[in-house]
């Protein structure tokens, strides 16, 4: 699942990207990237459930605006942020782009997206939750992304691989790491004495966000603001050590079979194949995993450091931004808006991209829920009522961190280098990403 955001940048900062973006910044004004004419081109990633939904989606969009023809493009995960870098590079951008949290910065600052409130006369976020719109903005203020919704890190659980081990379902309210690394372990130890493929934990000591994670519940930050503190040296080594004693208790499977499965993708790891019990994943997930395992999986609360202290955040799912040099500015939102506001798309597109930050949407999709999609629904409602601020947004001079925390988290699990030593590196490469002030 992970891919280069090194030859992504390297993408978006050579030489001959950025002055072609900067003639076109976020402020442009509608229609200054020429004539309306030609398909309005979409560009979005992710697994099979998806693909289908927005193509569903998209044939609404033109039964109800056939002057308006839609050309779609669909990539997984793995390719899309090289294939995307390289449409900007060489002037040939979507229209329409499904953008990610750790990029929108990057992408925004460069100037390549447009300022969605220069088409607020087609595009109506006025009634999305506000705490949830401004994580769209760049730091002046510009809006370069519509939210899709939230997704909240959580764990994933097939409940009936814990009933096969003779496991209990673990209370998600008081466990912690500790807890999750014991259960982990006796589902482990079950597969081995029962001859199965599975394993408790299916991977853990590479991931941004497992570190983000960390971090919060340590009281710190991967990037701080003013009044927050940065990720230290030692809550770095202690979640490096925490990964190595996973392996070690047998929790996880061996580094290279974790490898292996975070690049076989959602849909074929071994959490999408009910081989392991419990995986870390942005809660909307779920369904994609639901539907790859044929199983009833449920979600659970991040463990926590402290016994009741998840930390838990709202993060945008994932947004819609429209490039800055759309032919068309003003086809391009009012497609953008109609996938977020309309209640017919809304039911079709459900809330695998994250619950919808527009409330009364919320009630509206709930007629066409299954009991597994109610999951996703019930569970973002629930932590309402717990989540805590969220981190900002991941800063352009950041993007490489993801990359550059798997590189090091590597030689970590693998035992190349102890743990501390490694942390070192890793604070020195995250003092170095911090954006300039």
């Amino acid at each position: 699942m992970m891919i280069s955001r090194r030859s992504t940048l390297a993408l978006l900062a050579s030489a001959g990207l950025v002055p072609a973006l900067a003639a076109c910044g976020p402020n442009a004004s509608p229609g200054s990237g020429g004539g309306g004419g030609g398909p309005l081109r979409i560009y979005w990633w992710g697994g099979d459930l998806r693909n289908g939904m927005t193509r569903e989606a998209l044939d609404l969009f033109t039964a109800a605006h056939d002057d308006i023809e839609v050309a779609p493009e669909y990539s997984e995960w793995t390719g899309y942020w090289d294939k995307l870098a390289t449409q900007f590079a060489g002037g040939d951008a979507p229209d329409v782009l499904q953008m990610d949290e750790a990029y929108i910065d990057s992408y925004g600052s460069r100037s390549s997206l447009l300022d969605l409130e220069t088409v607020s006369d087609v595009l109506d976020l006025s009634a999305m939750d506000e705490a949830v719109l401004e994580t769209g903005r760049l730091a002046d203020g510009t809006l370069v992304g519509a939210p899709l919704g939230i997704g909240i890190f959580s764990v994933g659980v097939n409940p009936t691989i814990l009933e096969k081990a003779g496991v209990e379902m673990p209370e998600d309210t008081t466990w912690t790491w500790d807890d999750f690394a014991e259960v982990s372990a006796a589902v482990s130890e079950w597969a081995k004495t029962a001859g199965e493929d599975v394993v408790g934990f299916d991977f853990f000591g590479t991931g941004a966000a497992e570190l983000g994670a960390w971090a919060r519940q340590s009281g710190e930050q991967l990037f701080p603001r003013e009044d927050e503190t940065l990720v230290s040296v030692e809550t770095i080594t202690a979640y490096l050590e925490h990964a190595l004693t996973l392996v070690q208790t047998g929790a996880t499977a061996a580094p290279s079979e974790q490898l292996e499965d975070a690049a076989a993708g959602v849909e074929q790891g071994r959490f999408g194949t009910n081989r392991a019990a419990f995986h870390l994943q942005f809660h909307t997930q779920v369904q994609t995993f639901q539907k790859s395992s044929g199983s009833p999986l449920t979600l659970l609360r991040l463990p926590a450091l402290t016994s009741g202290d998840h930390q838990m955040v709202n993060k945008a799912s994932m947004y819609w931004s429209i490039s800055a040099k759309a032919a068309d500015p003003t086809r391009a939102g009012t497609l953008v808006d109609f996938l977020l506001r309309d209640k017919e798309a809304a039911k079709v597109l459900k809330i695998e991209r994250g619950v919808t930050a527009f409330p009364e949407l919320q009630t509206e999709i709930e007629s066409v829920l299954d009991e597994n999609e109610m999951v996703s629904l019930e569970f973002a409602r629930t932590m309402q009522e717990e989540v805590v601020r969220p981190p900002l947004v991941t800063p352009a001079s950041g993007v490489g961190f993801g990359d550059e925390l798997s590189r090091l988290g590597e030689e970590s699990l693998f035992g190349k280098r102890p743990p501390a030593e490694v942390a070192e590196e890793i604070h020195s490469a995250l003092t170095g990403m911090q954006p300039s002030t």
